[in-house]
């Protein structure tokens, strides 16, 4: 299928657009809305094909307590890492919709899943990893798409998580994902408005050998 210019810049504007969102409205996505997403991002590419993804949509009020909770926690634990001007910094800023995000799922990898028959995992195992991580980018450029705002939430403990949403043990987990209607939009990410860290050139990420 040939794509032109126009679809090209508008690709390009897609991912300057694609911001990590962290402040989400209440209202909740349109029937339907999600399961298409999460339809979309099984699109990704996966190492030997494996889809090792598992994607857990989280609606439980009691599960979701317990996840802020644990968030609440372990950003505390990370706060004291920061001192002086930097920890004012860290306190100022919102790391989590937890809050308000309509809409919640836990992404876990499968690294045991036996689809592809561990093509290309032998030398890599972590491969699988990865190719949850092209799956929830997937995802996050098609809910910009549709107008929708995805967050990352990483400040977790990994095996707290798999108990709370009681998932099998050998599912190792990749992020938690806060999913709805952003406040504002922006094409620069909030950590670089709020002054937390600015992008680096593209020129400085690569090396010629």
């Amino acid at each position: 299928m040939p794509f032109d210019d126009a679809f090209r810049d508008d690709l390009r504007a897609l991912l300057r657009w694609r911001r990590d969102v962290r402040r989400f409205r209440r209202e909740t996505l349109p029937d339907g809305a999600l399961d298409r997403l999460l339809a979309t991002a099984c699109l990704a590419p996966s190492v030997g094909l494996s889809q090792p993804w598992r994607f857990v949509v989280v609606d439980d009020p009691g599960r979701r307590t317990a996840l802020r909770n644990l968030f609440a926690r372990c950003n505390a634990e990370a706060a004291s890492g920061y001192t002086d001007e930097r920890a004012e910094r860290y306190a100022a800023l919102k790391l989590a919709g937890l809050d308000d995000a309509p809409a919640q799922v836990a992404v876990f990898a499968d690294r045991s899943t036996a689809v592809g028959h561990g093509l290309g995992r032998r030398t890599m195992p972590e491969m699988a990893d990865f190719s949850v991580v092209t799956a929830i980018h997937t995802l996050w450029l098609a809910a910009r798409a549709e107008g929708i705002g995805l967050g990352w939430v990483s400040i977790l403990e990994p095996a707290a998580v798999a108990g709370i949403l009681d998932v099998p043990s050998h599912w190792r987990f990749i992020g938690h994902l806060c999913i709805g209607f952003p406040e504002r939009e922006s094409d620069t990410p909030e950590l670089e408005r709020s002054d937390w860290e600015h992008r680096r050139p593209p020129a400085e990420a690569v090396i010629r050998r």
